[in-house]
């Protein structure tokens, strides 16, 4: 990466460590140590390979992100992981990727949460897993979130909002921010619901650029969220012995498997896929798992399947 991208990566990231140190109430000394580490670090490559287990061969290559080595924090009321750089956790090597920055796996104590907070030019999205999310903003809205609600924030120019476990039961949830391909956009809410049936062993299109086919820009409505970034995700339950394959419409991708077994923060365990790329470029992943995927050309097919006996919950992002 030129010196000049490292900067305005840089740059870009300060919003998103703003933002953090609001929505976890972190210290201000916290947030400053955390900056400065950014200042000082060199950002000469936004993504490594998290392990040496990478595999490449054919214009296609597949980088491990081992659960364990995700950041993680236990504030009591809320436990959570970082796919990439966010709070008090700072990874140059994770920073971001495409426009992807935030993937949290996120559990909260029942009747705790996040307090009302702001944000501002960033697409945000929760995808429930247990539990039930509290959700209310400046924009009048005000809902309880279940297992299988996808909700969707356009910021823009600026929104805030709380975020709380609802009833007697800890709420289970991936937060996922990224940045919208325009800015200054008017802030908008999209609220959609997608059953394990219509999962079940198929990949559904849960979020969609705005301007995708089958995607409908309205509060609520059938299909996926629309979302004003190059990003589609797709959401599956793979059965065990049950496989998948997606042709992948960019150049980039990122595959997380969710930790639907229970918190973990060892190594992996539960539920385990086999991700194939091309002949011989291949990973195994388990609960908590992620990996970043890099392709010569675009229309790749990505195959996924359950090597093991439990049903696993999988995420994958189509990048431009």
């Amino acid at each position: 990466m030129r010196p000049e991208t490292s900067f305005f990566v840089l740059i870009s990231l300060v919003p998103l460590y703003i933002s953090a140190a609001v929505y976890l109430d972190l210290a201000p000394q916290t947030i400053l140590s955390s900056l400065l580490k950014l200042a000082n670090a060199n950002l000469r490559r936004i993504v490594r390979p998290a392990s040496s287990l990478a595999a490449t061969n054919m214009g296609v290559k597949i980088i491990p992100r081992p659960s364990q080595e995700r950041g993680h924090a236990d504030h009591d009321w809320l436990k959570t992981f970082h796919t990439f750089s966010f709070a008090s956790y700072y990874e140059p090597s994770h920073a971001q990727f495409g426009p992807l920055r935030v993937i949290n796996e996120d559990r909260v104590a029942p009747r705790t949460g996040f307090g009302t907070h702001s944000h501002q030019e960033f697409e945000i999205f929760s995808y429930v897993v247990a539990g039930q999310l509290e959700h209310k903003d400046s924009m009048g809205n005000t809902e309880i979130l279940k297992r299988g609600d996808l909700q969707l924030t356009s910021a823009g120019t600026g929104i805030s909002h709380s975020e709380k476990a609802h009833g007697s039961k800890q709420v289970h949830f991936l937060q996922i921010w990224s940045l919208p391909s325009v800015s200054r956009l008017t802030p908008k809410y999209f609220t959609r619901h997608f059953t394990d049936a219509e999962k079940r062993d198929q990949w559904v299109r849960v979020v969609a650029p705005v301007e995708a086919e089958g995607v409908v820009a309205e509060r609520e409505a059938q299909g996926p969220a629309p979302v004003q970034s190059p990003l589609t995700l797709y959401a599956t339950l793979l059965s065990d012995g049950k496989s998948l394959a997606q042709k992948m419409s960019g150049k980039r991708g990122y595959i997380h498997v969710v930790q639907t077994s229970g918190y973990n923060t060892g190594a992996a365990s539960g539920a385990s896929v086999r991700v194939v790329g091309a002949p011989g470029v291949e990973t195994e992943l388990r609960e908590g798992d992620g990996a970043y995927l890099h392709f010569d050309d675009a229309g790749v097919e990505l195959k996924v399947e359950n090597i093991g006996d439990k049903t696993a919950e999988v995420l994958l992002f189509d990048l431009e």
